[in-house]
C-alpha cells in the first residue's frame, strides 16, 4: 500500500504540463475543484472526465500509476458512496430494510459523488506529479506575495508546505521498511483480533517518529550550515516566467466552465 502513494511524488518529464508555470497549475487545480460542483448530469461529468483524461495523456504519466494511486483512498470513496446509496431517499425505491433505503436518487447521488472524488484526486495528484516541490514553493510564495504587507510569513508558509510534500513519500517509504522489518520478526499487522493489531502498531510508530525527528534535525542543521535566515532579503535563483501556454490553460478552464453552464439541466 505504501509504495502506491502518489501524494507528494514528482515524476520528472518534458511534457507540456511539466513546463507550465506552477502558478498557472495551482490556479487551474483550485479553479477545477470549484467548477466540478457545477456538474449535475452525466453529460457534464463526461465533459469533465474527457478534459481530465486529456490532461493525464498530455502529462505522459502512465495511467495505471493514477489507478494504483487511488487505492489508499479507495475505501473512503466507497464508504461515502454507500452512505449516499443507503440513506438518500427519493425517486424509485428498489430495496428497503429498516433505515436503509436503496433508491434511484441515492444511486445517482452516490455515482456522482464517486465521480467527483475521482476527478478531484486525479487533478490534485497530477499537480504534484508534474510540479517539483521547489516549483510549488515558488508558485505558492508568488501567489501569496500581497500578504506580506500585513506581515504574514508567506515564505515560511510556502517552505513548510514544500517540506511537507517532499517528505510524504520519504516517510511512506520509511514506514514500508519498518513494517517489513517488524514482519520479519513475527509481528502481524493484517491478521488476528483488532486489539492485537492495534498493539502491533506501537512498534511501528516509535521508530517512525524517531526517524522523522532525526530527519527534521538533519534538515535544520543543513539549512543553518548553508546560511538560511528566512525569506527577508533573499534573492531568487529560479525566476518564474508566465508564457502563452499558461494563459492557454486558464482559457481552457473558462471554456470548460462555459460548456458546463450550457450543458447543465
Amino acid at each position: 500500500m505504501m509504495d502506491k502513494m502518489i501524494l507528494g511524488r514528482f515524476i520528472p518529464g518534458e511534457s507540456w504540463l511539466h513546463r507550465l508555470d506552477p502558478r498557472a497549475k495551482i490556479t487551474a487545480v483550485m479553479y477545477f475543484i470549484v467548477i466540478v460542483f457545477l456538474a449535475n448530469n452525466w453529460v457534464t461529468y463526461a465533459l469533465l472526465f474527457v478534459f481530465v483524461l486529456s490532461l493525464l495523456f498530455a502529462s505522459r504519466v502512465p495511467f495505471m500509476f493514477f489507478i494504483k494511486g487511488l487505492q489508499p483512498v479507495f475505501w473512503l470513496i466507497i464508504l461515502t458512496l454507500l452512505l449516499q446509496v443507503f440513506f438518500t431517499q427519493g425517486g424509485t425505491t428498489y430495496f428497503e430494510w429498516g433505515p436503509i433505503h436503496v433508491t434511484s436518487l441515492g444511486l445517482m447521488n452516490g455515482a456522482m459523488i464517486f465521480a467527483r472524488f475521482v476527478l478531484i484526486i486525479f487533478m490534485t495528484t497530477l499537480l504534484t506529479l508534474t510540479t517539483s516541490p521547489i516549483e510549488l514553493t515558488d508558485g505558492i510564495e508568488s501567489m501569496l506575495a500581497l500578504l506580506r504587507y500585513v506581515r504574514f510569513p508567506v515564505h515560511e508558509l510556502a517552505l513548510m508546505l514544500s517540506i511537507a510534500l517532499r517528505f510524504i513519500p520519504t516517510l511512506m517509504d520509511e514506514t514500508e521498511k519498518i513494517m517489513k522489518a517488524q514482519k520479519a520478526r513475527g509481528v502481524e499487522f493484517s491478521s488476528g483480533p483488532i486489539k492485537e493489531r492495534m498493539k502491533a502498531i506501537v512498534p511501528l510508530l516509535v521508530p517512525l517518529f524517531i526517524s522523522a525527528f532525526k530527519r527534521a534535525e538533519d534538515l535544520a542543521i543543513a539549512m543553518e550550515a548553508r546560511g538560511y535566515r528566512g525569506g527577508k532579503g533573499r534573492t531568487k535563483f529560479r525566476l518564474l516566467s508566465w508564457r502563452f501556454s499558461d494563459t492557454f490553460l486558464l482559457v481552457m478552464m473558462l471554456v470548460v466552465t462555459a460548456l458546463l453552464f450550457w450543458l447543465r439541466t
